[in-house]
């Protein structure tokens, strides 16, 4: 059976003499079906580039084995699973709704977390969690390779769930969100542009470097990686 066109649709129940009502009910039919088109067009595209995003994982995972030792390459690689696990707990919990929960674009009141969302309730764009979701784990796991070695598995796991709960969260809702201070989306936007970021060189791989920086200095050096207990260097691998 073939396909009725919209000019079928549309004379199907407006007389053909008509002519205003006619082309007013093509152009309202075209539009929608214009509309649908560009929507399937944007989830595809976003769960794409998502997937593209979290695919990162594996990058990070050979990145961290190729800079340890041989002895500790599944625990680190069992870190980089844990990214995924504990950090879609937290996002999926509290952190997606601290990142773009009550989001108002038509408010000029700028907020440092969001506040409804929890638990993904409510109205929630799941295609564009799951892109966030990838960059939430993105930032996780550039700590993963800075305290190798050095953190016990339960220790990253809380602090996998902290990033990706509330450091990344409050990062993104400062420079993405409709309410962030930062945000070049905001009705009224910083300086009248706002921070236009680009592919998360901002929220994501600074607020990850920082936090790296942090765990490091807070951990200390690598103790038998370099140096011996007596202070002697030790053979390169």
């Amino acid at each position: 059976m073939a396909e009725t066109t919209i000019y079928q649709a549309c004379t199907a129940s407006i007389d053909e003499a008509d002519i205003g009502s006619l082309l007013k009910c093509v152009a309202e039919q075209a539009q929608q079906q214009n509309e649908d088109l560009i929507g399937g067009i944007n989830t595809f595209y976003l769960i794409f580039a998502g997937a593209l995003v979290y695919f990162m994982q594996l990058g990070f995972a050979m990145l961290c084995a190729g800079s340890i030792r041989e002895k500790n390459v599944k625990n680190v690689l069992l870190w980089n699973l844990l990214d995924s696990a504990g950090g879609a707990f937290g996002f999926w919990s509290i952190g997606y709704a601290f990142a773009y929960g009550g989001d108002d674009p038509e408010s000029t009141q700028k907020t440092f977390m969001g506040n409804s969302g929890f638990f993904l309730t409510g109205n929630t764009d799941m295609e564009f969690w799951f892109f966030q979701f990838a960059f939430a784990c993105a930032l996780s796991s550039i700590v993963a390779g800075t305290i190798a070695e050095r953190c016990q598995m339960m220790a990253y796991l809380c602090y996998s769930i902290f990033l990706c709960g509330i450091v990344y969260p409050a990062c993104a809702h400062a420079f993405w969100s409709a309410n962030g201070i930062f945000s070049a989306f905001a009705k009224e936007p910083l300086w009248g542009t706002g921070v236009i970021d680009l592919a998360g060189s901002g929220p994501v791989h600074m607020c990850g470097g920082v936090a790296a920086l942090v765990m490091a200095i807070v951990l200390g050096p690598r103790r038998g990686r370099f140096y011996d207990d007596d202070g002697n260097v030790l053979p390169e691998p």
